[in-house]
């Protein structure tokens, strides 16, 4: 059975079936920012390609509400703008290609209920367990990259927004990222990706968005 959410506010978000549209996105709109209308149905990948500069992170960021942009995004036919701001950030998680770190240890971003699940995610991206008690100034390129995801992972969110997830990762931290990507699509999760090589996410996209530069947002074919 889905599970239910209620988002302040009254709005409850059910985390969605693998054939329903989970994230709907329309007239979404700013000053360097005109985006098609598209969804993403749960336990599915868009991508979105394009050159440096374009406006690739600016899509994602507003549509997780990081950004002040016009139009409306829908989770499960709840509209944003009636779910608080935080709620909505943890259900539609934005994890940057350079994550941001507040506390000095990896465990200091990490709700206590959630150190278990964070250990195992930590020990399935090869990192360990032991990652969680890391000092943050430590962490490599691809170490950071791969907390941050976990870091979102550990929420529960149902939709991911991940630019360049894996820039950073050598073969075979990328191919363990990749695995739990596969994982997360068949609990239902909606992943949408902005990365200049998506890898196995490329080949599972149903919806590809291509953004040109001055930020102009379309389908691509294929």
């Amino acid at each position: 059975m889905p599970g239910l959410e209620r988002a302040t506010g009254g709005a409850v978000l059910a985390r969605g079936a693998p054939d329903m549209s989970l994230l709907e996105v329309r007239g979404l709109h700013h000053q360097r920012l005109r985006c098609c209308d598209f969804s993403v149905a749960a336990g599915t990948v868009a991508t979105v390609t394009g050159p440096s500069g374009a406006g690739k992170t600016q899509l994602l960021r507003a549509i997780a509400d990081l950004d002040p942009a016009a139009g409306e995004v829908f989770l499960n036919g709840a509209g944003r703008a009636g779910i608080a701001a935080p709620h909505w950030r943890r259900q539609v998680s934005y994890v940057a290609a350079t994550p941001a770190w507040w506390g000095a240890s990896v465990r200091d971003h990490f709700e206590p209920d959630q150190f278990d699940g964070a250990a195992r995610l930590l020990d399935d991206a090869g990192l360990g367990a032991e990652a969680l008690d890391w000092p943050v100034d430590r962490l490599s390129t691809g170490e950071t990259q791969r907390i941050g995801l976990i870091r979102a992972v550990a929420r529960s969110p149902q939709a991911l927004l991940l630019d360049e997830p894996t820039s950073g990762l050598d073969e075979d931290s990328r191919k363990r990222i990749e695995r739990l990507f596969e994982r997360l699509l068949g609990d239902g999760v909606a992943i949408i990706v902005a990365a200049h090589h998506h890898g196995r996410l490329e080949e599972l996209a149903l919806t590809r968005l291509g953004v040109a530069p001055g930020g102009v947002v379309t389908r691509v074919a294929g």
